[in-house]
């Protein structure tokens, strides 16, 4: 199990490393635009009274992680308890059959929209779902989306994490450093940022599905190793065991034979 969640690691890295370079691209054009376009504002970015609330929570389908789906769940309650605070109503959409049953002991009906990305993503299918939060989100149906997932760091350390989607946070790109690129743009800069910052918004999500299935194999990976070392450890105290309990009961054969003979004398 340790080499096949190994090469899943892999190839789900190989998956963010070829999303970062579209992701990169796609974020310095948005930066290249917002520097340029003084007073650009869009429905997507407009912060609201927060009533409604739809909320995002990845984990994995099965077990044998360590305390990855744990760690990613206390997480999600402790989100979902701010927002309860402050009576906010919340919707949730899972991802991962472990989130979708800890989400239903919470007493919430969980959305199941996203739960065939758990295991591998397809920006098509994201990209749709992300579309209809968008709507949503424009016609007020919602004044947050948030995801919850575990942010995969290194194959040693994953970190649970939210993040939100909508509003978009446009100001985080203004304030990178930009190239100055004389871009030529029709019919013109700001209606191009209309159609740039939706796709920036389902980008964001299928990288945190992306990110989330390849810290759900590096858990595994490790826990995998972790069962390995501990049970190499527990054969060697057996072995040891039996070794003393053989060496035991052959010295006392021959002591029932070294007095055997002596008696018989």
């Amino acid at each position: 199990m340790k080499l096949v969640s190994a090469a899943k690691l892999r190839r789900a890295q190989t998956a963010i490393e070829g999303m970062s370079h579209y992701s990169d691209k796609l974020n310095g054009m948005l930066a290249s635009f917002l520097s340029s376009s003084t007073g650009f504002t869009t429905e997507l970015n407009a912060e609201r009274d927060c009533k409604k609330v739809t909320l995002i929570a990845v984990a994995s389908d099965t077990g044998l992680c360590g305390t990855f789906n744990a760690n990613v769940i206390n997480r999600m309650r402790a989100v979902l308890d701010g927002y309860k605070t402050s009576n906010t109503e919340v919707e949730v959409y899972t991802v991962g059959k472990k989130m979708y049953n800890a989400v239903k002991k919470l007493g919430y009906t969980p959305r199941e929209e996203l739960m065939p990305q758990s295991s591998a993503p397809k920006y098509n299918d994201i990209a749709a779902v992300a579309r209809e939060l968008i709507e949503r989100f424009r016609s007020g149906g919602t004044d947050r989306v948030e995801v919850v997932y575990s942010h995969f760091k290194s194959a040693a350390k994953q970190e649970p994490v939210s993040e939100v989607l909508l509003p978009v946070e446009l100001k985080m790109a203004n304030n990178e450093a930009v190239a100055a690129v004389d871009y030529i743009v029709e019919p013109g800069r700001d209606e191009l940022l209309q159609a740039l910052v939706p796709k920036v918004v389902e980008m964001r999500l299928f990288t945190a599905l992306l990110d989330a299935v390849a810290a759900e194999h590096a858990a595994r990976v490790l826990a995998m190793q972790v069962a390995t070392d501990n049970a190499t450890d527990l054969i060697s105290q057996l072995t040891l065991e039996y070794n003393k309990g053989r060496q035991q009961a052959i010295t006392n054969e021959m002591l029932d034979i070294v007095s055997g003979s002596g008696a018989s004398r």
